[in-house]
């Protein structure tokens, strides 16, 4: 009975898969409970996919992959792509999913797809592409990765393992490259034709790109602050020092505003020179030897700086140090129903509301820059603020009457990375030679590359790293990853491999051999490539034995084999890393895996034969 609720199970999660009218992640849950509640799995089996290592790599390497992105590390390699590629888009297509092969020879596919994720977002909006044309390639061929070293796959190792276990010598590092060879040449060239025909190429799908952002620096353009922003030093004996700039009342008499503070530290050991920054708030005291950021035009910056006793200071363009780590600029717009509209921002108390500066206001392509306190606001203005994100981020959440424009998160971390793209590179490599090296388990060493993207800043904070995980793909994977213990422990796998071999056995070898093949195919659109292999190995061993075949053609076909997952987004992880963000739908992956899963078949039980004979 229960043999019987385990297909019924699967069955229905197939026909909810394919219909698309319940998220993915959903109906793998909904899945999970079924077995749980027709008592065909005890809760702990049910949820062991959950602390599976597979799923906490995953997990990981979206950490990775973001710490990439976020520092320009994927705009860096892309822009590479692109200068080797020149304006050839056949030559940019052919180069990049070579690059996406070799990466994935010396470590997991998931891990190749995860990170090389970012790089192909970015050189598909930097060409105006949709990334939909370019991330179904990359799970493909990050799938097929797996077949050209004994580490870069899971499957391979365990493969290996059964081998041994029978009593057959294990795979070398390179055995299994000369198959993942041939199988990627003929993938990239099936691609390659189908790319603009079956490949989904819609530019409304996945992250295209078009959203309304503008960056920090792109609005101190528009706003044209280089000419309004001055930097100027205290000095000793200044008559402003000691004193808070609330009781200077600088903006009224001078018409210029103090937008921020750079200091030295005073405290600690300070062998080096440690400076900060701090946003001007109206209780911030000056001090000797203060750095103020200060806008205003240069004739009442100039009359400030000769009444005060302060020095000009000149190096770049002072809009450049609007935007730090700690300190950013946006532009909010003014909603309908705002009780802004009509009131000036001395009126409102902006600066003492909500710790932000006002630096501009923008009013119909007319830039204000000057004696912005008395003018009085209207709808539809947008106004320009400066100051730190945090608080960039609050006013975002908790208010009406203006709305942040862009992502302030966005823009924080990658102020926060600005500069750190070696950094990310060579977290990114240390991470690789611990996989190659197998220093640590897989999980470990990415999760180690995944600390440390945070540690050096990479990452602005933890924060920033939960966001950056797709909990979508992680739950799905999870939850699918106990159905291979229901077909297990159900006995639905040994009833159907008896089967295969009871009908193909009057076929002799290959035919018992073309059985393997499609029954590692059916089983691995639905569970993931580790636990087909876990189950199949096995099966292929018994049967290359009882029918006194070379045991090493019945391994190899089932490695290929569990590769060769292109039919659903949930037949193997590089495939629901892929599915969010290029916008698919469940029929996209069989639009174009059902004809590249029938010319790998022809291939495979080809070369195979040829290069292990039966």
């Amino acid at each position: 009975m229960q043999l019987i609720g385990t297909f019924v199970i699967l069955l229905l999660t197939i026909i909810l898969f394919v219909t698309n009218r319940i998220r993915v992640d959903l109906v793998a849950i909904m899945a999970l409970l079924a077995f749980v509640m027709s008592g065909i799995l005890e809760p702990n089996e049910a949820l062991a996919g959950f602390s599976n290592s597979v799923v906490i790599m995953i997990a990981g390497l979206f950490v990775v992959g973001a710490g990439i992105l976020r520092t320009g590390l994927a705009q860096m390699a892309g822009n590479l792509l692109l200068t080797w590629s020149g304006d050839s888009e056949r030559k940019l297509f052919f180069l990049l999913l070579t690059i996406v092969a070799c990466v994935g020879a010396f470590m997991s596919n998931t891990g190749t797809v995860a990170l090389m994720l970012p790089v192909v977002v970015s050189i598909a909006i930097s060409i105006k592409e949709s990334p939909s044309k370019y991330l179904i390639p990359l799970a493909y061929i990050g799938s097929l990765s797996g077949l050209l070293t004994l580490i870069a796959s899971p499957p391979n190792l365990i493969v290996s393992q059964t081998l041994v276990d029978y009593g057959f010598e294990r795979l070398g590092f390179f055995q299994i490259t000369p198959i993942g060879v041939i199988a990627i040449i003929v993938a990239i060239f099936y691609l390659f034709l189908v790319r603009k025909t079956v490949i989904p190429n819609n530019k409304s799908r996945g992250n295209s790109g078009d959203t309304y952002q503008i960056s920090p620096k792109q609005l101190a353009e528009d706003y044209h602050l280089g000419g309004n922003l001055f930097r100027v030093k205290v000095e000793s004996d200044s008559a402003i020092v000691h004193s808070p700039l609330t009781d200077l009342g600088i903006p009224k008499q001078y018409q210029v505003f103090v937008l921020k503070i750079e200091r030295h530290a005073k405290e600690g050991l300070r062998i080096l020179p440690i400076t900060y920054q701090e946003m001007a708030g109206p209780n911030s005291i000056i001090q000797a030897n203060d750095i103020l950021f200060v806008q205003g035009s240069a004739e009442k910056v100039d009359l400030f700086a000769k009444a005060n006793g302060l020095t000009m200071v000149k190096e770049k363009s002072e809009a450049d140090y609007l935007v730090t780590k700690e300190l950013g600029m946006v532009e909010v717009l003014l909603t309908p129903h705002s009780s802004f509209v009509n009131k000036t921002i001395a009126s409102i108390g902006f600066r003492e509301k909500y710790n932000l500066n006002v630096v501009g206001i923008n009013r119909k392509g007319n830039y204000v820059l000057s004696d912005m306190l008395n003018h009085p606001l209207r709808f539809g203005d947008a106004l320009l603020v400066q100051g730190a994100w945090d608080d960039i981020e609050l006013l975002s959440k908790e208010t009406g009457d203006v709305v942040v424009v862009g992502q302030p998160r966005e823009y924080a971390s990658k102020a926060s990375a600005n500069g750190k793209a070696p950094i990310a590179g060579a977290i990114m490599l240390l991470m690789v030679i611990l996989m190659i090296f197998e220093v640590f388990p897989a999980v470990i060493s990415i999760l180690i590359g995944a600390v440390l993207m945070i540690l050096t800043g990479c990452l602005r904070n933890m924060d920033d790293a939960y966001s950056e995980m797709n909990f979508e793909s992680i739950v799905l994977i999870a939850a699918m990853l106990p159905m291979a213990t229901a077909l297990e422990k159900t006995g639905g796998m040994e009833l159907i491999s008896n089967g295969i071999i009871d009908v193909l056995g009057s076929f002799g070898a290959f035919g018992v051999l073309i059985g393997i093949y499609w029954l590692t195919i059916v089983f691995g659109q639905v569970i993931s490539n580790t636990a087909t292999a876990v189950l199949f190995a096995p099966i292929a061993m018994n049967a290359a034995i009882l029918i006194d075949a070379n045991p090493y053609t019945f391994a190899m076909v089932v490695t290929a084999a569990s590769a060769m997952a292109f039919l659903t987004p949930f037949s193997s992880p590089t495939n629901a890393l892929v599915m969010t963000a290029g916008g698919y739908k469940f029929f996209d992956f069989v639009k174009v895996g059902v004809p590249l899963q029938v010319i790998m078949f022809v291939v495979m039980i080809i070369v195979i034969p040829l290069l292990y004979p039966l």
